[in-house]
């Protein structure tokens, strides 16, 4: 099959791998059936792979010593564990910071220390360590500070804890330059003179491999002797939620630890992410989608408009009656930052029409008094309507602009932002996001300087970065979707980036008793004339899709979708989450 014309969303639908043969062999190798095969093949390089893909296992974790720097950190700490030393954790206020700040605090606390959590404000402080912040935890008696999610660029204020005789631990997984701040060690996968493969943890797994570390270093001193040693499993809920958040591919170890930490969710340990689960709904088996959808929005929630630690403090918290305060708490923030982001979104949207044009390589969009919490979702939403690397831009009222970029595959935005560090007050991120501050008099400056680099990049690309594609994984008849299907596929779960739910093709079929439920879904049933399967379309109203396919009457129509289980008193079936259509025959 060839790339088909554009959809009705206009996009290309796409084989993610057309090589045939592959899926086959895989699939008879490791006798599975020849749908999952073909789907696996284009996850993964070789049988070996598929195995620990397949049943990913906490003993195919690397050594973390594999990480530079991880075993001067693990000397420090295991010495501050047994001196009892006062640590400070600091943490970016996302939800990869919250859950890493969570997950080391726990540990610390875990081997008998009393650590201490700092996460910097906002509004107030901006992103990221800071001189104040230094002084603020010398004063409160710290020794030692280890950050989760940040700190690479924070020049400034390393620089002032080394004044003030505070030994600082990097841990993160942004983009560096080729000097470091003054620090014990740097803990970064990305660091530029890294050679590991584990470049696309998130900042909570980083911590993780480095409590790997000191874990078995104090094991080995025979700190346990007369104790008991954590057990560090229990914390994978936290680094699995902050993965899947963070959206980093999942893929090799972010794989076992999603997979793992997902399971751990399941047995609601955690009484913080329990009582979230229980506030937003959550009535089953956790998977990515209420990592990502149910959870990580509310834990996000307290630093986007509010207090920026209120997603870790509920993550610590052992409390049941404290839980449940701060899950409420944080469960209306959500709703109010979706009202607020609603409003911004609105603005942003009008100026991103105006700007674009066919020949646009990155949209920056600004305006002033625009809350900063939302600005990222906003860059999100934007650039799925334009395919096209975003940046949102709030202007304060001294011309200080705070702002947050998504990228599309292809671009690395992280790199467009550190070429441009001479003309901004910071900035930094990694491939997919990146977050500046920028003043007004430099802000022209600054998108020209994004448009060329990121021209530069497209031209140097092997495909065309501002086409957006629709990858597809399979063709199937409607008879052929059956739940035994459905059971073989959901094998490759966890889904999130870098393994992506698998997406199917109904070719030529015809949609009947086509219907908008809800606000603004669509539902029908889809058949070939010997069998058919019911779909719908969410939010399609909203969309070119939705008016379609009210209007798709009688015509041969090619959809594309997931396949999904649908409960509807007591009686399970499959239904295809449409994501796109085109009329006639994908072939």
């Amino acid at each position: 099959m060839i790339d088909s014309p554009l959809s009705v969303t206009g996009r290309l639908w796409q084989w993610r791998n057309q090589n045939y043969g592959q899926g086959v062999a895989l699939a008879q190798k490791l006798d599975l059936p020849e749908i999952v095969g073909r789907i696996l093949s284009s996850r993964v390089a070789d049988v070996a792979n598929a195995r620990i893909f397949l049943e990913p296992t906490l003993k195919d974790l690397p050594d973390p010593l594999t990480l530079k720097d991880v075993d001067k950190a693990t000397d420090r700490l295991v010495a501050a564990i047994t001196n009892n030393e006062q640590i400070f954790i600091f943490g970016d206020y996302d939800v990869d910071g919250s859950c890493g700040s969570a997950l080391l605090m726990r540990y610390f606390q875990m081997v008998g220390l009393t650590p201490m959590l700092y996460i910097p404000d906002r509004l107030s402080e901006g992103y990221g360590p800071n001189p104040t912040a230094m002084e603020k935890i010398s004063e409160q008696g710290g020794k030692i500070v280890v950050t989760v999610d940040t700190g690479s660029l924070a020049f400034a204020a390393f620089e002032r804890a080394a004044e003030l005789g505070l030994d600082v631990i990097i841990t993160d997984h942004h983009q560096t330059q080729s000097n470091f701040p003054p620090c014990v060690a740097l803990i970064n996968p990305n660091r530029m003179d890294e050679v590991t493969e584990l470049t696309n943890l998130a900042g909570a797994g980083v911590a993780f491999m480095l409590l790997m570390a000191v874990n078995r270093a104090l094991r080995e001193k025979g700190y346990f002797a007369d104790k008991q040693e954590p057990d560090l499993r229990q914390l994978l809920d936290l680094v699995a939620i902050a993965s899947v958040c963070d959206m980093v591919p999942l893929t090799g170890i972010n794989r076992i630890l999603v997979d793992r930490g997902l399971k751990v969710m399941a047995q609601r340990r955690n009484l913080g992410l329990t009582a979230l689960g229980d506030v937003a709904g959550l009535d089953t088996r956790p998977g990515t989608y209420h990592a990502g959808f149910l959870i990580g929005p509310r834990i996000n929630a307290g630093g986007r408009i509010s207090s920026c630690d209120l997603g870790a403090r509920l993550l610590l918290t052992n409390d049941p009656d404290e839980a449940r305060v701060l899950a409420a708490q944080l469960h209306g923030l959500n709703e109010e930052r979706k009202e607020i982001e609603a409003q911004v979104l609105a603005q942003a949207m009008d100026k991103a029409e105006q700007q674009f044009k066919a020949d646009t390589a990155a949209l920056v969009i600004a305006g002033d008094g625009w809350h900063p919490g939302v600005i990222g979702i906003v860059a999100s939403r934007i650039k799925e309507v334009f395919h096209r690397p975003v940046f949102v831009v709030a202007f304060d009222d001294d011309g200080i602009g705070k702002g947050s970029g998504r990228s599309v595959t292809g671009v690395d935005l992280g790199r467009a932002v550190l070429a441009a560090k001479d003309i901004l007050v910071s900035g930094g991120g990694h491939k997919m996001a990146a977050g500046i501050t920028v003043t007004k008099q430099n802000f022209a400056d600054f998108c020209k300087r994004l448009e060329d680099d990121i021209h530069r990049q497209a031209d140097k690309s092997d495909t065309d970065v501002f086409t957006p594609y629709l990858r597809v994984d399979g063709s199937i008849a409607p008879k052929g979707a059956t739940l035994e299907m459905l059971d073989n596929i959901e094998k490759l779960e966890p889904y999130g980036s870098g393994n992506p739910e698998p997406r199917f093709v109904l070719s030529g079929v015809r949609a009947d008793g086509v219907r908008i439920v809800g606000e603004n879904h669509v539902k029908c049933r889809l058949t070939d004339g010997t069998s058919s399967i019911d779909a719908i379309a969410f939010r399609a109203m909203a969309t070119p899709l939705g008016p379609w396919l009210m209007n798709s009457k009688g015509r041969s129509i090619s959809f594309c979708g997931k396949l999904r289980r649908n409960s509807w008193q007591g009686r399970e079936t499959t239904q295809l989450q449409i994501d796109d259509g085109f009329d006639g025959v994908w072939e």
